[in-house]
């Protein structure tokens, strides 16, 4: 009796050792798949370097930020060059990143997802929507006005009355801004910004808003509009990752500040948007 219970002790004693190694096993596998997790979601740099590329979420219908030509299918502007020197910065090889369209609408959602390592779209940091991601350092500087017809009695914010009709895109900081400048004033939102000034072209509005350097992209596509007035808010553009994702905005902000310091900003600026503003 006494030789079968020492014989059991000794077997559970084996039973749990094997349970142990599995659990660590199992917590090892866990670790495994949470790298997978954070390569397919963006993660941290090694997940970036890991995979090869970079996911970058960019805007397909904004000229001379993030415009796709539709007979190279090529994706070019501001932003583009941006995120080209951030992958070259993290990787090595500007050529290491796959872009993927997002709107003002999806960006977020897509960062959080996991779709994209990060948004490089126009987008304006705010106080709001640093409650959903992390910001970089402001890399374009821009404030919002107003494009109308040429000809327009519209001539700058002032003109604006509850009866005026601006068209807007859906989740920018433009159209918040606009409501609360003009109270009572009718605002359509589009998915994007060129369906946007289509609906303008069209006739269902008096004037489209958003930031300026925008709105001058979208003038320089068609000679019959402008942009009016000065410019009625602050709109600094950041780029958003992740919350808590440090080491990523810390490459982003090193891959900024050395873009400033050789002079390559301003040959990305003054190639899509014109003179670059003193530093």
């Amino acid at each position: 009796m006494k030789k079968s219970w020492k014989w059991l002790s000794v077997m559970m004693v084996a039973a749990l050792f094997i349970l142990a190694g599995c659990g660590s096993n199992g917590n090892n596998a866990g670790s495994g798949n949470s790298g997978s997790g954070s390569e397919s979601s963006g993660g941290g740099i090694a997940a970036i370097k890991e995979r090869g590329k970079l996911l970058v979420g960019v805007k397909y219908d904004t000229k001379l930020f993030g415009l796709k030509d539709p007979s190279s299918g090529q994706v070019e502007g501001f932003d583009i060059d941006i995120s080209k020197a951030i992958a070259k910065h993290i990787l090595g090889d500007e050529n290491a990143i796959e872009l993927k369209e997002v709107t003002s609408k999806t960006r977020i959602p897509m960062l959080n997802n996991g779709e994209i390592d990060m948004v490089v779209a126009t987008m304006t940091i705010t106080e709001e929507r640093k409650k959903e991601v992390d910001f970089s350092d402001v890399y374009f500087q821009a404030g919002q006005s107003l494009l109308v017809k040429k000809g327009s009695p519209i001539t700058g914010l002032e003109s604006l009355t509850k009866d005026s009709k601006v068209l807007g895109s859906k989740g920018s900081t433009s159209v918040k801004n606009i409501k609360e400048k003009v109270p009572g004033i009718t605002v359509l939102e589009f998915d994007n910004y060129q369906d946007a000034f289509n609906a303008l072209k069209a006739g269902k509005g008096d004037a489209l808003t958003t930031d300026d350097a925008i709105l001058y992209g979208m003038a320089a596509q068609d000679a019959g509009y402008e942009v009016v007035g000065k410019p009625f808010t602050d709109e600094p553009y950041g780029i958003a990752v992740q919350k808590g994702n440090s080491e990523v905005v810390k490459a982003i902000n090193d891959t900024l500040a050395e873009l400033k310091s050789n002079g390559e900003y301003d040959k990305i600026y003054e190639k899509w948007i014109g003179k670059a503003p003193a530093q």
